[in-house]
């Protein structure tokens, strides 16, 4: 699957104090819960709600940007929205949750919201690799160890093993504010995201559910 909104995405100049951001979202497939898969996702024209007990990322980059939607609508298509883009090389999360509501469906069944969680009790945690999250907002608790704070974006990427930088395919602007550290722990996460593209989301204890409506109760938070 191709991301709708990063692959719309134009980089502007875009400065913003950021923070770090969580794992987002996931596509669903027969045995995606057994194994690895390449992905690459996005929810046009909508944010969708993550939450997570705890994220451990190693290799953290964060810069700010301005992504753009693509879709059907014209009145939406090229609409953009400001984001702290943060990418980690490898993530660990315990008790991810995504949710994602479509609203006033046809034949009565008015607001949907899908909702899916893994990672939780008795499972082992949610891993991902060259995570990288279009973020609008977050709360949460963090703790960085060796972090680097103010850099230009272009110097993000390093010759250090396992490094990451900007991501591989799109531009940002060189003289922009970033961030890095060598690891970053997020505790009590609620987030907001536009976008999340990873090279591998291995997802244990897979649980997937269609709520009619939305809110409390339906949505991760």
């Amino acid at each position: 699957m191709s991301s709708q909104v990063r692959g719309g995405t134009r980089w502007k100049r875009f400065a913003v104090v950021m923070v770090p951001s969580v794992i987002a979202t996931a596509a669903v497939g027969v045995g995606l819960a057994q194994g690895a898969l390449a992905a690459s996702f996005s929810v046009s024209g909508q944010e969708f709600k993550v939450t997570a007990g705890e994220l451990e990322g190693y290799n953290f980059v964060q810069y700010g940007s301005v992504a753009t939607e693509q879709g059907a609508d014209p009145a939406k298509s090229g609409k953009g929205h400001a984001v702290a883009v943060s990418g980690f090389s490898e993530a660990y999360i315990t008790k991810m949750c995504q949710s994602v509501v479509t609203p006033n469906l046809p034949f009565g069944l008015g607001d949907i919201t899908l909702k899916l969680e893994a990672g939780g009790d008795g499972h082992k945690r949610v891993y991902a690799k060259d995570l990288y999250l279009d973020v609008s907002e977050l709360d949460g608790d963090a703790k960085f160890s060796n972090i680097d704070i103010g850099v230009a974006a272009g110097s993000l990427k390093t010759d250090k093993p396992g490094s990451i930088g900007i991501q591989p395919g799109t531009q940002a602007n060189p003289n922009g504010f970033a961030q890095r550290a060598d690891k970053a722990v997020l505790t009590d996460v609620h987030q907001k995201a536009w976008a999340t593209t990873a090279g591998t989301f291995n997802l244990s204890g897979l649980k997937l559910r269609l709520n009619k409506g939305s809110g409390a109760g339906k949505e991760c938070y």
